[in-house]
């Protein structure tokens, strides 16, 4: 399976997947990394594994259906089987979706349909919820509504501070994400 990776930020998920590939966890190729950000974090992570990367942000392109279109055409340049959303800050259209349907996952840190949106960890946290957790689901045109592949739950400790539990919420990610994929990639040869 040639995944296609989508990051805004720091690519710690990113890493974690190329890391369980790189060890034998993950039976899958990375083919492309597609970012909004120019100097993101995630860069770095991809040029260190050689990975071909693509920077656009929608303001670099005339309309948001341009900027959707040089997307896809980068991702039919690289032959993509299934784009892994690994903390990319913003929606992704029916452009998109349409092309790819049930073939762009997404992880969020929270136990949906609880705490969608920016914040999972930090709503969870501050609602005082006795456990809470990481939610992996296809991409649907809602936010954070596609069905769910996978989760996993957490009990928040009473002494927890936010960063106790965005440590403990980043764990869970890490391990889970790349043993999704893979549970997908072994689906897909049933078929």
């Amino acid at each position: 399976m040639r995944l296609a990776f989508f990051a805004s930020g720091t690519g710690s998920n990113v890493q974690a997947i190329l890391n369980a590939i790189e060890v034998g966890n993950l039976e899958a190729e990375p083919v492309c990394l597609f970012c909004d950000q120019p100097g993101a974090g995630v860069l770095e992570k991809a040029e260190k594994a050689n990975l071909p990367y693509l920077v656009l942000r929608p303001k670099d392109c005339m309309s948001r259906l341009a900027w959707e279109e040089a997307i896809l055409d980068f991702l039919a340049k690289h032959q993509v089987d299934l784009i892994i959303l690994a903390g990319f800050m913003r929606i992704i259209s029916s452009t998109i979706l349409t092309k790819y349907e049930k073939r762009v996952l997404n992880i969020h840190p929270s136990l949906l349909p609880q705490f969608p949106g920016r914040h999972g960890i930090r709503d969870a946290f501050e609602a005082k919820v006795e456990r809470t957790g990481v939610t992996i689901h296809y991409v649907d045109e809602g936010i954070d509504t596609g069905e769910i592949v996978a989760q996993e739950s957490i009990e928040i400790e009473s002494n927890w501070t936010l960063a106790d539990l965005e440590k403990a919420i980043h764990q869970i990610e890490h391990r889970l994400y790349p043993a999704t994929i893979q549970m997908l990639v072994e689906k897909g040869q049933e078929n």
